[in-house]
């Protein structure tokens, strides 16, 4: 079976132009179930066994999320085994996807965002970056994986846009605000970057080579303890609270949809929650008695 996965993570590379993340889940949920199957031939795996595997994740307590994933993983394994002529049938088509628990995502309030991002000083290089990273996340909505990558070249300072490699490697452009603009340029200033190197990468960490997301979800870990009581806000609030506001406001749907480079119109619903003072807001406006 392992060798079969091994023909299957290759096609998703080269073939789907999958994401080293995809491609990561991917193996890690083959391998955790190749070890509770054990070593049997790939005709031997049916839907009772698969039904079994399903038993024992719910035992183990794991999240409907990760469950859903983990099932997600084998049907395209086993369909991608079919398509090759390994197997007959997908022995995992008829298994049923665990309900789904809706959470609304977490988000900053527009003041909550405006003093997390005004926090860092300015007098400092590592402050100007730090400002600068918080003011991208925001104006842009990109995901942390997207901020990282970023080089020089792929900003249009003229244009206002941000040229972003996605999942599945996908690019897209997305507009940036003029207060992002700026504290980028601050920050590259202050580098003092050459000519040449107009095309090295935006952000950089202590040892000046390209800033990971670890150290990014530091940066706005400490600047949230001390803007803000709130937990668990990570890099991704911001991206919530970019999509959140945008909607709050007016925006179109399918518009925010493009913007946060979504594949699936359902992945951006989740943000059509209402915030209460949009609800409020609504109610002054249209309730008679208000």
């Amino acid at each position: 079976m392992r060798r079969f996965a091994s023909k299957f993570i290759n096609y998703l590379r080269i073939e789907k132009n999958a994401s080293i993340h995809t491609l990561i889940n991917y193996e890690v949920d083959l391998k955790e179930f190749f070890g509770f199957i054990g070593d049997i031939q790939i005709d031997k795996i049916t839907h009772l066994k698969l039904r079994t595997w399903l038993a024992y994740l719910k035992k183990k307590e794991y999240a409907k999320s990760s469950v859903a994933r983990k099932l997600a993983t084998l049907r395209s394994f086993f369909r991608f085994c079919v398509r090759e002529g390994y197997l007959e049938t997908n022995p995992a088509l008829s298994l049923s996807t665990p309900r789904q628990e809706k959470k609304l995502p977490l988000f900053l309030t527009i003041q909550e965002v405006v003093k997390l991002i005004e926090s860092p000083p300015v007098n400092s290089e590592t402050g100007l970056r730090d400002r600068a990273i918080l003011e991208t996340l925001y104006s842009t909505g990109i995901r942390v994986s997207e901020l990282t990558s970023l080089n020089a070249e792929n900003i249009d300072f003229i244009s206002g846009v941000v040229k972003v490699r996605g999942k599945g490697k996908k690019e897209r452009l997305v507009p940036i605000g003029d207060k992002a603009l700026k504290s980028i340029r601050n920050y590259l200033d202050k580098r003092k970057l050459s000519p040449e190197e107009s095309a090295r990468v935006v952000f950089l960490n202590k040892r000046k080579k390209r800033i990971n997301p670890r150290t990014i979800r530091r940066i706005v870990e400490k600047y949230i303890k001390i803007t803000s009581d709130k937990r668990g806000i990570s890099p991704h609030t911001l991206r919530h609270s970019f999509a959140t506001h945008l909607l709050d406001r007016g925006a179109d749907l399918r518009a925010v949809q493009e913007l946060l480079g979504h594949a699936n119109l359902a992945t951006t619903q989740i943000y059509t929650h209402i915030t209460p003072q949009r609800l409020k807001e609504v109610y002054d406006k249209a309730h008679p008695r208000a």
